[in-house]
């Protein structure tokens, strides 16, 4: 029966194994496998860097928000100044067209109340045609025609004015003719010119 037990005498061409110590004092072992830990200063030079790092992504994350809230509220700055824009406009035109409505019953009532605001009208026409002397002929409506005559008896025969009724022109307004020249000073005509002044159209309606 073989036996397992080899004979001490036959081991003296290996190299004997023995247990090192457990303090791993044997061959040096313990400076081989030494872990060098951190020091305080690299722990806090890491701590500074992971917070200088931080700080930056979070101040780079927080100004692209800022930007774009930034734009967001002057798009909403820019939309608020076209509507005030639109707004105050629309207020303009429709305070204008307030005022002219007024003007014009104004002018109505003045007329009604003073027919003999015809007077300067019919004058300003009359010197503004090119030769005041060339005997114009004056369309009156036959209200206005009357009162003219009445008031104007002296004027119109030393110019030798000649009224002609034209119950196509309203009162208060009047029509110049001479051979070469027209002048239209007719309610309607004056109403147009007062609005295209005003960038306006519109008409004269009773």
């Amino acid at each position: 029966m073989s036996s397992n037990i080899i004979p001490k005498e036959q081991l003296s061409a290996y190299q004997r194994w023995e247990l090192n110590s457990l303090d791993g004092s044997a061959e040096g072992g313990s400076e081989k496998n030494a872990v060098a830990l951190p020091t305080a200063a690299e722990i806090e030079n890491v701590h500074q860097q992971a917070y200088r790092e931080g700080f930056a992504a979070g101040y780079q994350e927080g100004k692209g928000k800022a930007d774009d809230e930034l734009a967001r509220l002057s798009r909403l700055m820019s939309a608020l100044d076209d509507a005030l824009n639109r707004f105050d406009e629309e207020l303009t035109q429709s305070l204008l067209s307030l005022a002219l409505d007024i003007a014009k019953q104004m002018l109505r009532e003045a007329l009604r109340v003073r027919p003999e605001l015809v007077l300067p009208v019919i004058r300003e026409a009359v010197n503004s045609l090119p030769q005041a002397s060339q005997h114009p002929h004056i369309k009156l409506h036959p209200d206005d025609a009357a009162l003219v005559r009445s008031l104007m008896e002296d004027e119109l025969n030393h110019f030798h004015w000649k009224l002609v009724d034209d119950s196509r022109v309203k009162r208060g307004g009047c029509k110049v003719e001479t051979v070469n020249s027209e002048v239209d000073a007719t309610l309607e005509i004056r109403w147009e010119r007062i609005l295209a002044g005003l960038g306006r159209e519109g008409a004269w309606l009773e």
